[in-house]
């Protein structure tokens, strides 16, 4: 009698957010899905109910976090996510502003990665995406602590994938260019216009083409220490 194989498990960290969203639904095609979320509990109940998901709560700069969370989940896929901006000009920026931001970004993704891998290494199998931008890869004036976090995610990602590729876990990057709604609702018509305008595909990019790209890092099985550009062109 053949039975359904078991479904492996994703964790994926800021999933409310606009990209975060379009995550869950895309990889919830294939993986049991676990994410996490800082505000927004009626998003996260949606999102649960839509993709038959589980959720919690967090500050995925809590090492304790990462760690009960890897605990009752036997982690496949972990992806990355969470992620905060801030448009300031660098003379302006606090101390407060640039350790939120690097807490953020690198130190969730540093605990996150530490809690899964054990389990990861045991199978000899397993997958991480980290979530970084353009900005990281090329820089952007006015978010300089911004671009500089996003820039250690693919510093810590080649690294990662050199260590653990032996062990058979991949390791890879997304740098999506300009995406379409939340963190950009901020700018202006005028500055998404000409953002555009210089996407050689003409279009801003879609949380779900984030996504799409997501799943396919998570299948390809011979594609590690990569950081693959979603930008439409607008990083060459």
């Amino acid at each position: 009698m053949s039975t359904t194989p078991k479904r492996k498990t994703a964790i994926i960290t800021g999933g409310t957010g606009t990209i975060g969203q379009a995550m869950v639904e895309i990889i919830s095609k294939r993986y049991d899905v676990v994410f996490t979320y800082h505000h927004n509990k009626n998003k996260a109940t949606e999102l649960e109910q839509l993709y038959n998901a589980k959720s919690y709560r967090c500050d995925i700069t809590d090492i304790n976090v990462a760690k009960k969370i890897a605990a009752k989940h036997d982690c496949d896929l972990l992806i990355n996510n969470a992620g905060i901006a801030q448009v300031k000009m660098f003379a302006d920026i606090t101390e407060l502003d640039w350790y939120k931001m690097m807490d953020v970004h690198l130190t969730g993704s540093f605990y996150f990665s530490q809690a899964v891998l054990p389990s990861m290494v045991s199978k000899k199998s397993g997958c991480i995406i980290n979530i970084s931008s353009v900005w990281g890869v090329n820089g952007a004036s006015c978010e300089v602590h911004y671009s500089t976090a996003k820039a250690g995610l693919i510093g810590f990602t080649k690294a990662l994938a050199k260590e653990y590729g032996p062990s058979g876990v991949r390791v890879n990057c997304i740098a999506p260019g300009v995406i379409g709604g939340g963190m950009n609702n901020s700018l202006s018509a005028d500055v998404m216009d000409s953002l555009k305008e210089n996407t050689p595909l003409g279009r801003l990019g879609t949380a779900k083409d984030v996504a799409v790209a997501s799943l396919y890092l998570a299948g390809a099985e011979f594609v590690t220490g990569q950081i693959l550009g979603v930008d439409g062109g607008f990083g060459l």
